[in-house]
């Protein structure tokens, strides 16, 4: 959940990156 809310509370770059590090951890 805290995923979810800090992705739609980050800007679109923001965004990216966070997507970047939970991909990179997840994988």
């Amino acid at each position: 959940m805290t995923l979810a809310v800090g992705i739609i509370g980050l800007p679109n770059v923001g965004k990216t990156t966070l997507f970047n590090a939970l991909t990179r951890a997840g994988a």
